[in-house]
Order: structure tokens, then C-alpha cells, then sequence
């Protein structure tokens, strides 16, 4: 097992506050079994948590769900977090804020929000929600944010039906006077995977994007605005994979709304025993866990990963990827050209590249009645 020194500290602290959300996003990466989840932390057990990871030597930490805005202590969290020094971010659809909230969580303490949208078109940014209100509320919210002081973050989430507007999406963010943009294509992990047929954009699609968001950040340069766009990538369309993580049980540490902790989000699909931190600290998790210590460093590595030279970059890709794709999270990860499972990515690739956008009548929304369904499985 590895030393504490080798491990290193966790810096960020993802505090997934709860898995209920009012929308049902077909992306979203929570657990497709989220409806059997035990109770959610306490506020003191959750004060707990953020107390022994600033000890640990956590400097940020995330507020996320679900909904994050569900939880009636968000603001005590946020003021408990402040205290012990944290920068801290409310990761948010927007649906549940208002002004007086906004305001009460900047004199608490909350350093920085994220807005998230489904589409910059409001039926398609509505109809992926499934809520007919949701873009108007995320609209006004975004506003506001900006209008209280706060930098202006937005998060787009791109997929086959909005990808094609991704002038507008821009146009969207310079409206609201964006400070820093992701456009972030799909990622396929839980909900995203059971719906990936119906969301993963073809690559024509996504070249076209990149090449218009390049012409964005040029324009932009140009007319001395400061506003930042990201473009993020989906793995299928890479031939090596990214560094999840940056190192598993390296940088990050999640900590579930029923108190499990996870080196990812993803994590808890794996067959692998993670601790609660209702039983363990999160010191001993950190370093102690098998959970955690399962994939560090790279003795568990199989051919090809144990001989390439690229395995200090990228760790052997994504495990949740691997086991999704293969069923054995020690695999290289298939994006990677040297997998000898590859077929699995480009095969996807060739497959979806027939598909008709326009069809959504298959999407398995992410709500409590599809969640019970897995819940029985």
C-alpha cells in the first residue's frame, strides 16, 4: 500500500448534498439506482465532514446533487464551510433560486455559481428538463447572479440535439454577459450511458462546433472581451484517454448524499466496497480504504498500460468507463488506440453517426420511477 506522503492531500471536496432534483435531465450522472439510497447527512454530520477534510488539506469544495438548492441548510452550509476557510461552489440547474437566496448565500460566504443549461433553444432546453418552466428560471437567475457581484459561470451540456446551435449558445453566453463558459459534450455516464444512442452528437457534428468555437474565441479576442470558452471533448472521439481524476484517489474526494465517499462521482457503480463516513473519518478513508487505494499508482495495471510510456499522463483512463464498456474496471480504457478493445468506441462511433437527432421518443429520463426500476434489479 502506499505511503501518506506518495498519496498526497485531497484539494477539492465534492459534497453531493442529495440526489433529489426537481428536473430529470437523460444525461444526468447520477446513480441510475438513486431512488434506494439511504438518508441523506445530517447538517452536523455534514459540518463533520467539511471539518475533517480541511484537515485533510481540502481548499475547495463543491455543493452538488441532484439539486443542491433542495437542501433547506444550504445556507448553513455554506456559512459552516466559510468558517473553515474553504472557496466554496454552488453547482446549480438554477430551478428552486431567487434573488433573496442569492443574496443570503453571497453574506454567507459562497465564493462562485454555476449555472447549468440544457440548450440555448427553450423547448429543447424545457423538453430535456422536463420542466416547461426551467429555461425561463434558468435565464433569470443567470441575471441575477451576475447582477449580485458574482463572476457569470455557465455550464452547457451539448449533445446531438443542441450541438448544431452552437452559435446561438455563444450568442447566449455574450447576452448574459458570461465570464467563463463550458461547453461541455456529453459525457456517457450513468443516465448518459443508458441514452447515449439518442445523445452522442456524429463527428461531422462536433468538428463543425469546435471549428465555430474557435471562430468565437478569435471574434472575442478581438473585441476585448475577457469571456473564456472551454470545449470539452467527449472521449469517444479521442484516441487516448483523458486523466481521470487526475489519478484516482489523488486529487479528488466525493462524498455521496448518504455519506459514502468516492474518488469520483461515478465510483459507486463499481464492484468495489467504498466506506461511509459515518463509520470511518475521511483520513482513514483517504488513506486507508481499499476502496480508494484500489487503482493508486500503477501496480494494478494489465498490458497495454503497464509498458506505456503515456501511463504517468493518463493513468490508464477512466475504470467507470472501462467497467461500463467491458466489465472489468482494471481494462484499459477502450478510448485509448492501444486498447485492444477499441472496436467498443469506434463501433460506437460508426453506429451513431446514422441515428436521427430529431427522435427522443426512446430517452429513459432520470427520475424515481426509472430509478426503482434498476433500484430492483
Amino acid at each position: 500500500m502506499s505511503t501518506a506522503a506518495e498519496i498526497g492531500r485531497p484539494l477539492w471536496l465534492l459534497a453531493e448534498l442529495t440526489y433529489r432534483c426537481p428536473l430529470q435531465c437523460p444525461y444526468c450522472s447520477n446513480p441510475l439506482d438513486y431512488a434506494a439510497a439511504g438518508s441523506e447527512l445530517t447538517t452536523e454530520q455534514w459540518l463533520k465532514v467539511f471539518a475533517e477534510g480541511r484537515k485533510l488539506g481540502a481548499v475547495q469544495l463543491g455543493f452538488s446533487g441532484g439539486e443542491p438548492l433542495v437542501r433547506q441548510d444550504l445556507e448553513e452550509l455554506i456559512e459552516g464551510a466559510r468558517k473553515l476557510g474553504y472557496y466554496t461552489n454552488l453547482i446549480t440547474s438554477g430551478v428552486g433560486l431567487d434573488p433573496d437566496k442569492v443574496a443570503r448565500f453571497k453574506a454567507a460566504g459562497l465564493d462562485h455559481i454555476q449555472i447549468s443549461f440544457q440548450a440555448s433553444d427553450e423547448s429543447v432546453n424545457n423538453m430535456l428538463a422536463g420542466s416547461e418552466k426551467a429555461f425561463q428560471q434558468k435565464m433569470h437567475m443567470a441575471r441575477e447572479v451576475k447582477a449580485q457581484g458574482y463572476p457569470m459561470v455557465l455550464n452547457f451540456v451539448t449533445h446531438r440535439h443542441n450541438i448544431d446551435q452552437i452559435d446561438r449558445i455563444i450568442e447566449l453566453c455574450v447576452e448574459l454577459q458570461a465570464d467563463f463558459v463550458e461547453l461541455a459534450t456529453c459525457q456517457y455516464y450513468g443516465w448518459g450511458y443508458q441514452n447515449r444512442d439518442w445523445l452522442m452528437p456524429t463527428q461531422q457534428q462536433l468538428q463543425h462546433a469546435e471549428a465555430r468555437t474557435q471562430a468565437w474565441r478569435e471574434k472575442l479576442s478581438a473585441s476585448g472581451s475577457t469571456m473564456k470558452l472551454i470545449f470539452v471533448t467527449p472521449d469517444y472521439y479521442e484516441e487516448r484517454p483523458k486523466a481521470c481524476m487526475n489519478g484516482w484517489g489523488s486529487m479528488f474526494l466525493t462524498v455521496a448524499p448518504d455519506g459514502v465517499a468516492l474518488p469520483c462521482h461515478s465510483a459507486r457503480m463499481l464492484p468495489l466496497s467504498f466506506p461511509s463516513v459515518l463509520d470511518h473519518s475521511l483520513e482513514d478513508i483517504w488513506y486507508q480504504s481499499e476502496g480508494f487505494n484500489h487503482f493508486r499508482g500503477d501496480s494494478w495495471m494489465p498490458e497495454p498500460c503497464a509498458s506505456c510510456d503515456e501511463k504517468d499522463k493518463d493513468f490508464g483512463g477512466c475504470r467507470c468507463q472501462a467497467y461500463m464498456l467491458t466489465g472489468d474496471a482494471s481494462n484499459t480504457d477502450p478510448v485509448c488506440s492501444k486498447s485492444p478493445r477499441h472496436d467498443l468506441i469506434t463501433g460506437a462511433r460508426k453506429q451513431h453517426a446514422d441515428l436521427i437527432a430529431s427522435d427522443t421518443d426512446t430517452f429513459l429520463y432520470r427520475n424515481s420511477r426509472n430509478s426503482r426500476l434498476f433500484s430492483q434489479k
